[in-house]
């Protein structure tokens, strides 16, 4: 047994993976929203108790250099909490990306396996034509033949043509095709 092209086998197991893949997509989109949720409640707890800190330590600092250290250290806060939300919207969009990434390649194997088909498909249908053409050349033939060994009186005929026609009667399907060259030598020796 001979091994599928490369793109069937790709196809083959893309469909598999696909299949896969439905039957728990839903169940995996609940599992990262829950992970992402999660994450995302921890971060949001983690700034609250910085900010809590940095309240508290506002009430106790009176002295003006603190005052200015505090206000940075809230603002640095603000900017770390609005990178946070940057970063899990970034991480959303990118694993977006990777799934179209995933399906583009997957779709593009796709087509290349439909291409595939295509042509062989393309190609069997040219073999079967030509076959066409050459089991009706060979009814012609052969309807040709008899015609004119009706028409003409019995000639021995030619030793190679006596072998071919044995072997061609003992074919299921035969295609003659003899050489006018080898026929005219059989009626001229004949």
């Amino acid at each position: 047994s001979s091994r599928p092209p490369a793109p069937q086998a790709a196809f083959a197991h893309l469909a598999l993976a696909f299949s896969c893949d439905m039957f728990t997509l839903r169940q995996r989109v609940e599992v990262e929203k829950r992970a992402r949720d999660v994450a995302e409640e921890n971060i949001q707890e983690e700034l609250g108790q910085c900010r809590a800190a940095l309240e508290r330590l506002g009430l106790s600092c009176a002295a003006p250099d603190g005052r200015d250290t505090l206000e940075r250290l809230q603002r640095n806060l603000a900017v770390l909490a609005a990178a946070i939300e940057r970063a899990t919207s970034a991480a959303e969009k990118l694993g977006a990306v990777h799934q179209e990434a995933r399906m583009s390649r997957a779709a593009e194997v796709m087509v290349q396996h439909v291409e595939n088909l295509k042509r062989h498909h393309v190609r069997e249908h040219a073999e079967l034509e030509d076959m066409k053409r050459l089991i009706q050349q060979n009814s012609r033939n052969r309807q040709l033949a008899e015609t004119q060994d009706d028409a003409e009186p019995r000639l021995r005929p030619h030793p190679l043509l006596r072998n071919f026609q044995q072997v061609s009667a003992r074919r299921r399907v035969s295609i003659a095709v003899v050489p006018k060259q080898l026929l005219v030598r059989a009626r001229v020796e004949g």
